[in-house]
């Protein structure tokens, strides 16, 4: 416990001080009346029980008489017209994740009670999904550089050619919005919607990368906040080294705890042999070219898709499964349901040639230069110092290699949060978190400052809400009766087995695996 409060320590301070502190939004006056029409909704098609409809917004928030596109939108009414209190606006992160798909499939599981006293509304943000989304090659985007194989500088400068090629793929099959999908535009989008809602105020849950637009919304437009629920917080104040740093540190924190789990229970496949040296020789073998995919021999696998499949389980967490999978991955041989399988590519977008590949969103979030391959080496050795398991995490390090080579200066560039006048902001992570590190919500909950409201859940996973009615009660108290927790609140751990009823334990969407997380494209992304 003493070295991982150490390290914590010394992550925070190295979180804290990275960005210099930008100066306060400029006030935005308020809409005039009438100046957003309100949604038409229709049934969805994909489910009449939801209603889908659309927002005009401009492409270029600069010029907003300029060219435009449309918002996609879907929208669950509240149960219980009489104790409606108002809209709860909701994504699901990413970047990449479709809001519009979270409420018709539910992907979050909200409370009973929230649905009874909210119409729950969801949207394709810029460059998403329905919402002008980033058309890419399937081809190039395939073709992404493993991080774990740039080793010289001409492998550096391969990487930095291939990106500029898909950059400009993208843009050529996109349009004006590529340049325009940064989330301090997505905020403005954001508040459009609210207006359109007919809410006064905002009343809004985001997890992963949805918090990123909670805190700039909180930052930008403060006055028309009434709650912010941030489940799974980003820091955007990190440079590279911090971002890449506790990103390895999350990564092999998690894997640690993985390990342990498997030292104390039976119903680990692994339970009493060497997790970490099976672990190794895994790895070895697949540097070697000799692990294959289990029923597949003909097919070998990477390092890098062992990090990844791993820390797709690491985000439930499922670490019976994650146990599995390194048995079928050791021996070759599949279960009855393969845990090792092919990222495969959906039938929709090979027939359509093109991907949604929203990591342009990050690109112009996060401005994470690496000058040359010597720097590039340096930033690899410290990853796998502090992660000497996982050696870097599969899902920041993937982002800031497709995003190397990108033109600055970008549109919303990392900023120590700056929030004044919004009431209580709602924050919440698990302590051993495998994508958003628990450093990266402290920090951004101390940059926020008397604002914040801070739940920690001293357990496993990608996302708090639903796993127990301790982390689930008080953002539901919240959000109705803006309620907040008291300050320091602790919610125990859940043991992994235990899947709460209260929680669906994945939702569909960008994971790591496929570059840039991208999504399929189907006919509904471009209509």
């Amino acid at each position: 416990m003493r070295r991982h409060v150490t390290i914590l320590s010394l992550l925070l301070a190295l979180a804290a001080p990275l960005a210099p502190t930008a100066p306060a939004a400029a006030a935005v006056p308020d809409a005039p009346a009438g100046a957003t029409k309100p949604v038409s909704w229709s049934p969805c098609p994909k489910d009449a029980s939801a209603e889908c409809g659309t927002l005009t917004v401009p492409v270029d928030w600069n010029n907003p008489g300029g060219q435009t596109f449309e918002l996609a939108l879907a929208r669950r009414k509240a149960t219980d017209p009489a104790a409606r209190i108002g809209s709860v606006v909701i994504n699901p992160g990413g970047p990449g994740g479709s809001g519009v798909d979270a409420v018709v499939h539910d992907w979050l599981s909200l409370t009973p009670e929230i649905r009874r006293r909210f119409d729950v509304v969801g949207f394709d943000p810029r460059g998403v999904g329905r919402s002008s989304p980033i058309l890419c090659s399937l081809d190039l985007a395939m073709q992404g550089v493993d991080p774990l194989q740039v080793r010289s500088q001409a492998d550096f400068d391969a990487l930095l050619a291939a990106n500029e090629r898909y950059r400009q793929d993208c843009r050529s099959r996109t349009g004006p919005v590529f340049d325009h999908v940064d989330t301090g535009s997505v905020v403005r989008d954001l508040d459009t919607l609210r207006a359109a809602l007919g809410d006064e105020k905002l009343t809004y849950y985001g997890i992963s990368y949805g918090t990123l637009i909670g805190q700039l919304y909180a930052e930008r437009f403060p006055q028309r906040v009434r709650a912010l629920a941030l489940d799974s917080n980003m820091d955007h104040s990190l440079g590279t080294r911090a971002f890449v740093e506790t990103e390895a540190w999350t990564a092999q924190d998690s894997f640690d705890e993985f390990v342990a789990w498997c030292g104390r229970t039976t119903a680990c496949a692994l339970h009493g042999k060497d997790v970490r040296a099976l672990w190794a020789d895994l790895l070895t073998r697949a540097e070697r070219g000799e692990l294959s995919l289990p029923g597949n021999p003909e097919i070998k696998v990477p390092p890098l898709y062992v990090i990844q499949r791993a820390t797709r389980w690491l985000y439930d967490p499922g670490f019976k499964e994650l146990a599995d999978l390194l048995v079928e991955l050791d021996t070759g041989v599949p279960s009855a349901t393969p845990l090792a399988t092919p990222f495969a590519v959906p039938s929709s977008a090979a027939a359509e040639d093109v991907v949604n590949d929203a990591s342009q969103v990050f690109c112009q979030d996060y401005l994470l230069p690496v000058r040359d391959y010597r720097e590039y080496a340096r930033l690899m050795r410290r990853s796998e110092a502090i992660a000497p398991d996982m050696r870097i995490s599969a899902v920041g390090m993937p982002l800031v290699t497709r995003c190397l080579g990108q033109p600055s200066p970008i549109p919303n560039p990392q900023h120590r949060l700056r929030v004044d006048g919004s009431g209580p902001i709602l924050m919440t992570n698990a302590l051993h978190d495998p994508a958003t590190a628990y450093p990266w919500a402290v920090n951004a909950a101390r940059q926020i400052g008397r604002e914040a409201r801070f739940i920690t859940y001293e357990g496993w996973g990608h996302g708090v809400y639903g796993r127990s009615e301790c982390t689930t009660a008080p953002i539901d108290a919240y959000l109705i009766s803006l309620t907040p927790p008291a300050k320091g609140t602790r919610c125990p751990a859940v043991p992994p087995a235990e899947v709460s009823p209260l929680r669906t334990p994945t939702f569909p969407g960008p994971i790591p695996g496929l570059p840039g997380f991208v999504r399929p494209v189907t006919p509904s992304f471009t209509r």
